[in-house]
């Protein structure tokens, strides 16, 4: 395995190896030997497969911030499904065992490892990255370091550390979201994350509404060149200075519309509101806004002309189809009826003959 280390102390050549079973590095050159008696910190061992790789390795997971003990506490039992492994004689004990691990616990770790469990829970409903989970909990674990949890509602501190975790991280939730899923009031959240901002010396940003197209693009359902095209538009926006102090949210859902429009992709103001959680006057506001001031009027009349053309021509083409497929369906119909009739009738003509062979017979 060649190593490039410094150069050769001797030749001044830059050819050196590390010679593995003897733990030098050699110059290539000349053959000095420029460090000897290295220690070996790789694993001595092989493996060629993951459960292989498990199975022999000596050390357990790495350190974690997102479990109250770092991963490094051990635990008698991970549930009731655990009892009815031990025999029947030693489940009293088993069963003492297991509370007294948690009664050992200090009020501290108690409320650490609920408060981590609620964070996993806020991250994984909101669809957020593993990186927000551990943002989230390194700054409550600061918190809880200074002091500064006592007398405040643990949801709301959590809540507030997700919302600013993903808006740090450019994953951004509205507030909206994040008090739906958690049960808080809005206003509520609100005071909580100022005040945890305060306290921890946060700095309180606005969301980028660049942060917001790409996951409001996913839920509308449009293709690529919809998204490429509000980024685009969002750029000029800023240039023209529409966007300052506005709501981020309003401005990336206006201007997936107008993208949406002049792509041929169009989608209605009630459709981008109810998925992207908004109300249709924010959007309209922002939209004429954004159209007024970068002079899009002519553009957008031109486009919905021949959307307004394409679809008058498919609903042409639908009625035609309708009056030819709709009676050939009918016909077809209809004669699947008479051949069932005609068989019905064969059937009794049938069963009507038989009767009157029998009684010939007879």
């Amino acid at each position: 395995m060649e190593i490039q280390k410094s150069k050769c102390k001797v030749c001044g050549s830059e050819n050196i190896i590390f010679d593995s079973s003897r733990g030098e590095y050699l110059c290539q050159n000349c053959g000095a030997v420029l460090e000897d008696y290295v220690i070996d910190l790789s694993q001595e061992w092989r493996a060629f497969s993951s459960e292989q790789l498990e199975r022999r390795a000596r050390t357990g997971s790495p350190l974690s911030i997102v479990k109250h003990d770092k991963g490094l506490s051990t635990q008698v039992g991970k549930g009731t499904a655990e009892l009815y492994k031990v025999p029947t004689e030693k489940r009293f004990q088993y069963y003492r065992l297991t509370q007294w691990s948690k009664r050992l616990s200090t009020s501290k770790d108690r409320n650490i490892s609920y408060a981590l469990s609620e964070l996993q829970r806020i991250v994984s409903s909101l669809q957020l990255p593993k990186t927000v989970l551990e943002r989230a909990a390194m700054y409550y674990e600061q918190l809880i370091s200074r002091g500064a949890i006592r007398g405040r509602s643990l949801e709301g501190i959590i809540a507030s550390l997700v919302y600013y975790a993903a808006k740090e991280l450019h994953t951004p939730r509205t507030f909206d979201e994040i008090a739906e899923v958690v049960g808080i009031d809005k206003r509520e959240l609100g005071r909580v994350y100022r005040y945890v901002a305060r306290e921890l010396g946060l700095r309180i940003l606005p969301a980028d509404a660049r942060d917001f197209i790409p996951r409001f693009c996913s839920l509308i359902n449009v293709s690529e060149k919809v998204q490429k095209r509000a980024l685009e538009l969002l750029e000029q926006a800023e240039k023209a200075g529409i966007v300052s102090g506005k709501g981020p949210t309003g401005i990336a859902a206006a201007v997936i519309f107008i993208a949406s429009l002049l792509e041929g992709e169009r989608r209605t103001q009630r459709e981008i509101a109810e998925k992207c959680k908004l109300t249709e006057v924010t959007i309209r506001n922002r939209y004429k806004e954004i159209v007024e001031r970068l002079g899009l009027e002519n553009i957008i009349k031109e486009k919905e002309a021949e959307l307004e053309k394409e679809e008058t021509i498919e609903k042409k083409i639908e009625k035609k189809e309708e009056k030819v497929i709709i009676p050939l369906i009918k016909k077809k119909e209809e004669k699947k009826e008479e051949k069932k009739i005609g068989k019905k009738e064969k059937k009794k003509e049938k069963k009507v003959k038989k009767k009157k062979s029998k009684k010939v017979k007879k």
